[in-house]
C-alpha cells in the first residue's frame, strides 16, 4: 500500500477561511505539458492568494495505474518547483471513508444497485430512470448509483463564467461505485474536496461536465461546494487533447525554465527576455505576481464539452 513520501519543503499551514487549492493527478502516467499547465494553474491561483496549494494522488483505478508514476509525478512537480503544503494524500488509503459515505447516502435513500449496460444507460432519454431503480437488487455484479432527483445544468465558472448544458446532454445517474468494486471518481473527489477543505476546485475543462455531478453530491452531503474554475485544456490538434490515453511526451525536467515559461505562456503570462534568463524559482515568484485570471486566452475551441466520462454510468 502506497505511503506518503516526506519532502523537507513540506509545510503543514493552519488556516481559517483562507484559500485551499490542490492539484489531483491519477498515476495512469508521467506528468506531460497538458498537466503541467493544470497544475501551475492551480498553484498560481492559490499562491496569489496566500492560500495553500494540496497535492492528491488519485489512485483508486488501479488496472490503470502505471508503475512509478506517483513518485515520477511528485518528482517533476518539485523538479519545476511547486512544492505542496502539507502530506500528500492517496486515495487508495481511503476505501473506508467512501464506504462510510455510501452508506450515508443509502441511508438517505439516494443510491440503488444497478445491473444495465453502458449501452442501457446512455440510451435513457433525460429525466428517465432506467429500470434497476425499484427492483431492490442485491450488490453482487452490481453498480451502485446515485439516485437524484435534480441535476443542475449550470454553474458559475470563476473563468468561464455561467456554464450551461443542454438537458439531453446530462445523465439520468452516475456511479459511486462501479461493478468491478472500484470507487467512482464523481464520489472520491466530492468526498475528498469537503475532508481537506478545499475551497476552490482548479482544473482543466476537460472535467467541466463532472461539475454538475459533483454538484449533486455537496447538496446530498448538506455540505456547499467550492468555487470551480476549468483551465483551458491543451490540444495536440482541433478537438484532440494531449492526454496520457493519446500517448503525450513526459514532461522533460532537463529544462524547466522553458517548460514554466511554455505553461506561463498557454496561461497568458509572457516574460520578458530578461525573466526568461532568471531561475525557476524567480519566474514562479514572478508570474505570483502577475498572475490574472483575466489574462487566459478564450480557447473555447480546447474545451470539450462531452457529458458522461467513463465513470461517471
Amino acid at each position: 500500500m502506497a505511503t506518503a513520501l516526506k519532502y523537507p519543503h513540506m509545510k503543514t499551514i493552519t488556516s481559517s477561511g483562507s484559500y485551499v487549492g490542490r492539484f489531483a493527478p491519477s498515476p495512469s502516467g508521467h506528468l506531460h505539458f497538458g498537466s503541467l499547465v493544470t497544475a501551475l494553474g492551480s498553484f498560481l491561483q492559490a499562491k496569489s492568494q496566500a492560500g495553500q496549494w494540496l497535492l492528491r494522488i488519485e489512485d483508486i483505478d488501479p488496472p490503470r495505474e502505471v508503475t512509478g508514476a506517483s513518485d515520477s509525478i511528485m518528482r517533476c512537480l518539485e523538479a519545476h518547483h511547486l512544492f505542496w503544503d502539507d502530506e500528500v494524500v492517496y486515495q487508495s488509503n481511503r476505501y473506508d471513508l467512501y464506504n462510510e459515505k455510501i452508506q450515508y447516502l443509502t441511508e438517505q435513500g439516494l443510491t440503488y444497485h444497478c445491473r444495465c449496460t453502458r449501452a442501457q444507460l446512455t440510451s435513457l432519454k433525460f429525466g428517465q430512470s432506467c429500470a434497476c431503480v425499484n427492483q431492490n437488487l442485491s450488490v453482487e455484479n452490481s453498480a451502485i448509483r446515485f439516485r437524484h432527483h435534480n441535476i443542475h445544468q449550470h454553474f458559475y465558472d470563476e473563468l468561464l463564467g455561467q456554464v450551461d448544458f443542454p438537458e439531453h446532454e446530462i445523465p439520468t445517474q452516475f456511479a459511486l461505485k462501479r461493478k468491478d468494486t472500484l470507487f467512482a471518481y464523481q464520489l472520491a473527489v466530492v468526498v475528498d474536496d469537503i475532508q481537506q477543505g478545499i475551497t476552490e476546485v482548479a482544473r482543466g475543462a476537460d472535467l467541466l461536465d463532472a461539475t454538475l455531478f459533483q454538484l449533486a453530491l455537496y447538496q446530498a452531503f448538506n455540505r456547499p461546494a467550492p468555487k470551480f474554475l476549468h483551465f483551458p485544456v491543451v490540444v495536440t490538434e482541433p478537438g484532440k487533447k494531449l492526454s496520457k490515453q493519446n500517448h503525450a511526451c513526459e514532461v522533460n525536467t532537463n529544462d524547466v525554465c522553458t517548460n514554466l515559461i511554455n505553461a506561463l505562456g498557454f496561461l497568458g503570462l509572457s516574460l520578458t527576455k530578461e525573466l526568461k534568463r532568471e531561475s525557476a524559482q524567480n519566474i514562479l515568484n514572478w508570474a505570483i505576481c502577475e498572475w490574472d485570471l483575466n489574462k487566459i486566452p478564450a480557447k473555447t475551441e480546447c474545451i470539450d464539452n462531452r457529458i458522461g466520462q467513463a465513470d461517471s454510468i
